[in-house]
């Protein structure tokens, strides 16, 4: 059999050759000799231990060949991360429900038992005031400052939205029920109010022509202020010429404009200037005066967020200025300009002023926007709001509830057109 020697704390056995170089591969002994006999070769066994070798200690596990490889290096040590300030545990929870319910004894026997005060506003609010004095003592317990002052903040701000939430829900559900006789009726889309009055019953006359004609003077203000608000969001956010400080200053202060002045300024120069009559197409002019300023700010808005790296990017490939803003710019921020658009729309379709002013009002339908009135839903609601009678109210209502699912159908509508296009087929 063949062995070798093999050196190890200066002592010399002659051992087999695959147990030396095992010894060599776990001790890193390189110091192989001379080829020997071994008279006893069971004197070592292929998994004994190495105890007359110095000291070496147990053989290690034979591997195949083709098992050998690179050692990896031990993993580095996780370091601790930052700790989640929002992360609430049942203690938490309990110190919050806790504030909540002793508040509210607090401040129902004080408030209305002590001080014989009345009033659910004030109640709200020193309820509110004594929950944010007991969450922030029991918060100090067992937290720091920071947290303490986290859980503060977001309990102000879950009430505030809380408060949002709660109006806008409580002028559907009132709407949605006062409207709701008008509504369960299927003439109150079918029919227009031609040769009805606003008292009769509500199997006879509908809506017809004030939502055909709100429709029609909405698309024809989106035509008119959609192109020239992103025409000027861009001259102010891309082009930055000479003058885009003082469009930005009209932009800015007509952001603000009441709606009877755009409505006053195109009766005067359309209407009384120009000799245009009363008709959709005017509404829709006057619309557009107060729908410009809005999509114009929030493109500018929309547009200077957009990544100076992408434009610098584009233009390291060739492509000039304006195919940059074509093509990278305005593509980035179809999202702010959907939401500039969503605001100048739900401004626009709401207003009562322009529609009195400019469009007249009609009681029959009429899909020419040239020449003639065009009602809408804003003229129609306040038209039957002014008779105070029941059935008219009950009309009123119903609009109004068509109004606020027709707005929200166009928020959906542009939302989801305005979605980049590998989200929208995923």
């Amino acid at each position: 059999m063949e062995t070798c020697t093999a050196t190890a704390d200066a002592t010399t056995v002659a051992v087999p050759d695959r147990v030396a170089a095992r010894v060599a591969d776990v001790t890193d002994v390189t110091d192989v000799t001379d080829v020997t006999e071994v008279t006893d070769p069971g004197d070592l066994s292929d998994r004994g231990d190495l105890d007359g070798l110095g000291g070496l200690g147990p053989l290690p596990e034979a591997r195949p060949p083709d098992a050998e490889g690179p050692r990896r290096p031990p993993p580095a040590p996780r370091k601790p991360g930052p700790r989640r300030v929002r992360a609430y545990t049942p203690n938490d929870w309990l110190a919050l429900v806790g504030s909540l319910g002793a508040s509210f004894a607090l401040v129902w026997v004080g408030y209305l038992h002590l001080f014989d005060f009345s009033g659910a506003l004030g109640f709200g609010v020193c309820w509110y005031l004594a929950f944010l004095v007991l969450y922030g003592v029991v918060a100090a317990v067992g937290n720091p400052r920071h947290v303490v002052v986290e859980r503060l903040v977001a309990a102000t701000l879950y009430l505030v939205a809380g408060v949002v939430l709660a109006a806008l829900a409580s002028t559907i559900v009132y709407v949605v029920a006062k409207g709701w006789r008008a509504v369960d009726h299927s003439n109150f889309f079918t029919q227009d109010m031609s040769g009805v009055s606003m008292t009769a019953p509500l199997d006879r006359g509908g809506i017809l022509a004030p939502l055909a004609g709100t429709a029609i003077e909405v698309a024809i203000a989106v035509a008119v202020s959609a192109p020239l608000g992103v025409g000027t969001a861009v001259y102010m956010s891309e082009v930055r010429g000479k003058a885009s400080g003082v469009v930005r200053t009209v932009v800015e202060a007509m952001t603000g404009l009441p709606e009877i002045l755009a409505g006053l300024f195109i009766y005067v120069v359309l209407i009384v200037g120009l000799g245009v009559s009363k008709s959709g197409f005017a509404c829709a002019v006057a619309m557009a005066v107060t729908m410009t300023p809005i999509i114009a700010r929030a493109g500018e808005v929309a547009l200077r967020v957009v990544p100076a790296g992408l434009r610098e990017a584009s233009s390291a490939l060739g492509a000039t200025h304006w195919k940059t803003v074509r093509k990278v710019v305005l593509p980035t921020a179809r999202a702010g300009l959907a939401t500039g658009l969503i605001l100048a729309i739900a401004r626009g379709i709401g207003e009562t002023a322009v529609p009195l002013i400019t469009s007249g009002a009609s009681s029959y339908f009429a899909a020419n926007p040239f020449g003639v009135p065009m009602n809408s839903l804003p003229l129609f609601i306040y038209t039957g709001y002014l008779s105070h009678a029941p059935l008219a109210l009950v009309r009123a209502f119903g609009a109004a509830a068509v109004l606020l699912v027709l707005v929200l159908l166009l928020f959906v509508v542009i939302r989801l057109l305005a979605r980049d296009r590998q989200r929208r087929w995923r």
